[in-house]
């Protein structure tokens, strides 16, 4: 597996075919582009497949956000998202980014507790 961090070159078709297998969607091809150039890409590559891939917002100062951290189901269980979770955590203190935010979903919760997140009690959501 190789590993690609702030991975510029991440190709906004591929990435859209990449996120169909796991959250199938309409997703507009310019928009995703422009979401990709908005974010710090950390991808997972077999040879040139995209297998996994962890989108972060930051300030590049002190917070950032973690958007989603997706794996394609047949690479699951291989150590993928807790090595780009671990490259985004090595990246973002070189960077001097002291807090990391993210929505954590049951099947992720387990991975984010073992690297040392802690849950909140304090988020709010805003649903329309």
């Amino acid at each position: 597996m190789e590993y690609t961090v702030d991975d510029k070159e991440l190709d906004a078709a591929a990435f859209i075919q990449f996120a169909n297998r796991i959250w199938p969607g309409n997703y507009d091809e310019n928009k995703t582009r422009a979401a990709l150039s908005k974010t710090i890409n950390i991808a997972a590559y077999d040879k040139k497949k995209l297998a996994g891939c962890l989108r972060i917002l930051s300030d590049g100062c002190f917070f950032g956000t973690i958007t989603e951290l997706l794996v394609l189901p047949e690479y699951r269980r291989q150590g993928i998202a807790f090595h780009t979770l671990d490259l985004l955590v090595k990246d973002a203190k070189k960077q001097g980014v002291s807090q990391i935010a993210l929505e954590a979903t049951d099947m992720g919760r387990p991975l984010y507790e073992k690297y040392g997140f802690v849950k909140m009690e304090d988020e709010m959501e805003l649903i329309k």
